[in-house]
């Protein structure tokens, strides 16, 4: 997350480059946010380009989900400006803010499934209802995304037959049927143990570095982040896929934001993060 210019991706205008290309997908500018005396954002600026990955850490009242929130455009800062795939939603119609969400996906902390639907109708839920694509297209593409997700042979069961770890798995891969080109994740690993919650961590990697998805994570689970973000996915001759450390370069770099009381007091990669002196993060880190 290199400090991009706000002012050049409005200028850029919701062109694919926004989202394939070089520069922000998301930005921030001076964003604040209060529920009448409480406030939850206090002039936060950052950007996510494409293809990058941003995890937002945080005590809970941090304001991690609320960020969230505001680039689904569910909730609209009091001030400052938001950039979501190089449109300034926080001046969007409800209609308008339609086309901008078919770029993102979301996941939630429980999954959200809807328990009387079969994992193929869970995750093609999207495609089902808001496009008018002809069903077996529609199957198709739910199978291809179990597939590279390799939930192939749940494709036909209750989310009520899954394990937890199964079913976070199920939402992420509804969350991508839809091919959004950046994914939000909100404490997806919350609940799980450590041996499934790597299971979804590396399906985090595997669509950041094999799809080029851009990614923004929101945990208070430090495992995770640093897995996360040390981490890569590549694909080997006869296509298995395998995660490994990883030695990217600077610009592929995680960006780690630490959230207190509605304001940044960290922005960094997970080096710096780890050899920070400030006396609050060592407190969170330990």
């Amino acid at each position: 997350m290199s400090p991009g210019s706000v002012s050049d991706l409005a200028a850029a205008g919701p062109k694919p480059g926004t989202l394939r290309g070089e520069g922000p997908v998301v930005a921030f500018e001076g964003v604040s946010l209060a529920f009448d005396d409480k406030v939850v954002l206090k002039d936060v600026s950052f950007t996510l380009n494409a293809g990058q990955t941003a995890i937002i850490l945080g005590a809970s009242g941090a304001g991690k989900s609320i960020t969230l929130k505001i680039i689904l455009g569910l909730l609209t800062p009091d001030a400052g400006a938001v950039w979501v795939a190089g449109r300034r939603i926080d001046q969007l119609t409800e209609e308008e803010l339609t086309a901008v969400r078919a770029n993102l996906g979301m996941v939630f902390q429980e999954g959200a499934l809807f328990d009387s639907l079969t994992v193929r109708e869970n995750v093609g839920y999207r495609l089902y209802e808001e496009t008018d694509l002809p069903l077996h297209e529609v199957d198709r593409r739910v199978e291809e995304v179990l597939g590279f997700m390799g939930l192939s042979e749940f494709i036909d069961r209750m989310p009520s037959a899954l394990s937890g770890g199964q079913r976070r798995r199920v939402a992420i891969a509804r969350a991508i049927t839809s091919k959004p080109r950046i994914l939000l994740y909100d404490e997806a690993t919350t609940g799980l143990d450590p041996i499934t919650a790597m299971t979804v961590d590396d399906e985090v990697i595997k669509l950041r570095d094999l799809e080029g998805v851009s990614t923004m994570l929101v945990t208070h689970q430090l495992r995770d982040a640093f897995y996360v973000a040390t981490h890569t996915a590549e694909r080997e001759a006869g296509g298995r896929i395998r995660i490994r450390p990883a030695d990217l370069p600077k610009e592929r770099e995680a960006t780690f934001l630490m959230l207190r009381d509605g304001v940044i007091v960290f922005e960094g990669d997970a080096e710096a993060l780890r050899t920070s002196k400030d006396e609050y993060l060592r407190t969170f880190l330990s």
